[in-house]
């Protein structure tokens, strides 16, 4: 068994050799959201630990956008993370941006608690949607509304904060964003623009953030295929959190949150 053990570490440095940085999700892999903020995967917080010890440079991707990224990160400091506002890539600044340079004023579609990231937005006469996980801030009345707005414009134009189907919280499976981006397409004939997982983009800002080129990432695949596979891939998010998932961590996306039943 010791034999094993150092052949396994060996073949790990030597993958490992000229990798610079990794990416991590968080939601479905560090933790399950839930009641009293949810709880940390076992082994989790140990691994979080275990990469920063071993010099490699981490960013926590998410398309968290039921919480501001301070709440976020002071959730996650509670249970047990090392982690710090300045480490984490998510979709509401890099929409923020995208709203500014393009002279967008949004109606939001978001989970109440996001809203502060949008603060500095001029959301009169909305000219766009900016739609996120609003949890329950996803009533009919609010979803209309959305769609009134889009189909009112020459134009429309909607921002999606991530495409997700469904992911796990402590309770059981909850829809995402995904179903009711879908409906407002389907509604006004019209495709969204994701920003956040799976976008290229999202992933190549976090590497920037980082200082790091693609090829200088943990990937058993061609880069060119490993940032366009993002967190789209059908992976074992379970599997990848337990105790030694750094060993198991593939791509530079890390392992999806995805939560899928057997």
């Amino acid at each position: 068994m010791a034999a094993a053990a150092a052949a396994a570490t060996a073949a790990w440095a030597q993958r490992l050799a000229g990798v610079r940085g990794l990416l991590l999700d968080v939601s479905g892999v560090l933790y399950d959201g839930g009641d009293g903020g949810g709880t940390a995967i076992p082994g989790s917080v140990e691994a979080v630990a275990r990469i920063k010890r071993s010099g490699l440079k981490l960013r926590f991707c998410t398309n968290e956008s039921q919480k501001s990224r301070d709440k976020f990160v002071g959730l996650l400091q509670r249970l047990g993370f090392d982690i710090s506002v300045n480490e984490v890539t998510s979709p509401a600044p890099a929409a923020c941006q995208i709203l500014k340079e393009r002279g967008l004023r949004p109606y939001l579609l978001v989970h109440d608690d996001v809203l502060p990231e949008f603060d500095e937005m001029d959301t009169s006469n909305p000219n766009c949607v900016v739609i996120a996980d609003s949890g329950d801030g996803f009533s009919y009345q609010n979803v209309n509304k959305a769609f009134r707005v889009l189909v009112s414009l020459e134009n429309p134009v909607l921002i999606s904060l991530g495409k997700g189907r469904y992911y796990k919280e402590s309770d059981g499976l909850m829809l995402d964003v995904g179903p009711y981006m879908k409906a407002l397409e389907y509604a006004c004939d019209i495709q969204a623009e994701v920003v956040g997982k799976p976008a290229p983009a999202f992933f190549q800002a976090a590497l920037k953030e980082m200082g790091v080129e693609a090829h200088e990432m943990l990937s058993p695949e061609p880069q060119s295929e490993a940032i366009r596979k993002s967190s789209d891939l059908v992976t074992e998010s379970k599997r990848s959190a337990r105790p030694g998932f750094l060993g198991r961590a593939r791509t530079e996306v890390s392992r999806t949150g995805e939560h899928r039943t057997q």
